[in-house]
């Protein structure tokens, strides 16, 4: 927990009054109230009296400086009242003007667990989230209850003890086909410089993954661990450069580092990211080389900002990049990355731009250009012969939900990915899209996240890896994974709607992908004709309307208008030419 101490010295002394702060952070521990931090305001006041004080009634201790006046002492025992009315009562015989008095007001915030949003110490539910204050998230997962942490206790717990029974007899009948790569020395990457608000890419993302998970049965129960290895620095100079791997390295030796203002490094951070690598590409090879069905790697840092030579976002390496290059040594020829994080992939893309054996198709949210990190526009498609094997799918507002990207699934993705014919497929699944994220803004659901995953698990016979990205609100990113890893399980997931009803701008961004992409792809030109049919006709109809009710207001001026000094209003007024 920590404590942001202000100190404010107000004067007052006739009509004036100057404030002055002065801004100090400190760490203090309290088991009692996490993440809280307090902000502590010593006033002086000089001259107030009694009803000055009741203003800081709550939490204040009297201080007074050493050698304060008499007069001082004497003006904290009458009223405001009283000093204006018999001003010369306490004078004193050096007739030395009144020195203030200290006091001290703490106002303490908290942090909510959840979402990282500050509250006021007064409440005990998140003004953001409205996850409760004592919150039970990183116990039990997203099963812990957001209003009361002492239904957690019984209700959770007798939750999982049911779960555990199902588990020892489902656990013979398991093949253990699907694996899960996680390793707690990565929890070790954290921010060490305590500045004034959390950093949402924080070690509780995976304690409330992992424990979603165990409170579900599924892992560990369900699902087979692969033992974390480091990468080595030949498998990433086959992705980076040697300058930026060893610029990584080299936060090993100082206690706190920057790459940029929002990605950080400590000591631990080059371990997290090797053992991150490492595990990606494990999990790649054994699934390719089908000594696994498909896997989850419950890792961080994220990658898929992290460039050639550059780490940005979040990212330190791009762990995706680096399981497609171990899958096509295990021996699948054409391997297809899914990004569905709410930011563009920009380090991927960078990585394969040139490169025909690896199909990058990104849905993000970009809003031409002005959404982090600005790349990812739908003309960006690859280059040097391999045009079309970069396909971004770029929202141009936010509150995207699941039906944008459901539709968006059906007409560009599914279509593009089954005529590339993918040996393995990687989802690069960052879960900040989901509902209630601080960073992302959009509406995706946990059962959206499922539908997506059923939905690329026809491809290449289920070979497939989900790889953890983004998402920063605890329960969004719990719930969402839980949802995707049983999907992997075989556990049957909702019936894939037929008539899916996307936003005019969800509908708007569809078709621009496919003009852009069907050059490539001539499949998707009969999806675009059927597509621009009901919009163009939903399009005509807006526009016969708006003419009706043009004609209805419009002035007839006199057909003389037309050949006398009048003719260029007569011809604007019938509608020959426009104004603009």
């Amino acid at each position: 927990m920590a404590s942001e101490a202000v100190q404010v010295n107000c004067v007052m002394n006739g009509e004036a009054n100057n404030n002055q702060a002065l801004k100090r952070k400190h760490l203090v521990s309290n088991e009692n109230i996490p993440a809280c931090y307090c902000d502590v305001a010593s006033v002086d006041t000089g001259d107030i009296g009694t009803s000055g004080r009741d203003m800081f009634a709550n939490g204040i201790d009297d201080r007074q400086p050493d050698g304060i006046s008499k007069k001082a002492r004497l003006q904290k025992e009458v009223t405001i009242q009283d000093m204006y009315n018999n001003q010369d009562a306490s004078d004193d015989e050096d007739g030395s003007d009144w020195e203030p008095v200290q006091k001290c007001v703490e106002i303490m915030k908290w942090f909510c667990t959840n979402c990282t949003m500050v509250n006021l110490n007064d409440t005990v539910h998140c003004d953001i989230c409205g996850e409760h204050k004592a919150s039970g998230i990183l116990r039990h997962g997203f099963y812990a209850s957001p209003c009361s942490p002492e239904v957690d206790l019984i209700q959770v717990e007798s939750e999982a003890r049911q779960r555990d029974k199902d588990l020892q007899l489902e656990a013979s009948s398991s093949n253990f086909l699907t694996a899960v790569g996680f390793d707690e020395k990565m929890l070790l990457h954290s921010e060490v410089e305590k500045k004034s608000h959390p950093h949402p890419e924080r070690p509780d993302r995976l304690r409330a993954i992992a424990a979603s998970l165990a409170a579900s049965g599924i892992f560990p129960g369900k699902c087979c661990p692969i033992p974390a290895r480091e990468i080595t620095k030949e498998e990433l100079q086959k992705v980076h450069s040697l300058a930026h791997i060893e610029a990584v390295e080299f936060t090993s030796q100082v206690l706190s580092s920057y790459f940029s203002p929002d990605t950080y490094a400590n000591e631990h951070s080059a371990r997290s990211a090797r053992l991150a690598a490492g595990l990606c590409a494990d999990l790649a090879s054994a699934i390719s080389s089908g000594h696994m069905r498909n896997g989850f790697a419950l890792i961080r840092p994220p990658g898929h900002h992290a460039g050639v030579t550059q780490a940005m976002g979040f990212c330190l390496h791009n762990n995706a990049a680096v399981a497609a290059l171990a899958a096509q040594v295990a021996g699948a020829k054409k391997v297809l990355i899914i990004d569905w994080d709410v930011h563009h992939g920009n380090g991927t893309q960078e990585i394969f731009d040139q490169n025909k054996s690896v199909l990058y198709i990104s849905l993000h949210r970009h809003e031409r250009g002005k959404f982090y990190p600005g790349t990812g526009a739908a003309f960006e498609i690859g280059s040097k012969g391999a045009e079309g094997y970069c396909v971004n799918i770029p929202w141009s507002c936010g509150g995207v939900g699941d039906n944008d990207y459901i539709f968006a699934f059906q007409h560009v993705v599914l279509p593009i990915a089954s005529k590339f014919a993918p040996d393995f497929t990687i989802i690069s699944a960052g879960f900040d899209a989901a509902c209630g994220d601080p960073l992302g803004g959009c509406d995706v659901t946990p059962a959206g996240y499922a539908q997506m995953t059923h939905m690329l698990s026809t491809l290449c016979g289920g070979k497939m890896l989900v790889i953890l990205e983004g998402g920063y609100n605890l329960r969004s990113i719990s719930s969402s994974a839980t949802a995707v890893v049983k999907v992997l399980l075989g556990e049957s997931s909702e019936c894939e709607p037929e008539n899916i009803a996307p936003s005019k701008a969800g509908l708007l961004t569809v078709l621009e992908v496919l003009k852009i992409q069907m050059k490539y792809w001539p499949s998707l030109s009969s999806s675009l004709e059927k597509l621009q049919a009901q919009w163009g006709m939903h399009c005509t109809d807006n526009q016969s309307k708006g003419k009706e009710v043009k004609k209805r207001r419009v002035f007839e001026p006199p057909m003389w208008w037309r050949w006398g000094r009048k003719q260029l209003l007569y011809h604007i007024l019938t509608g020959h030419f426009y104004l603009r």
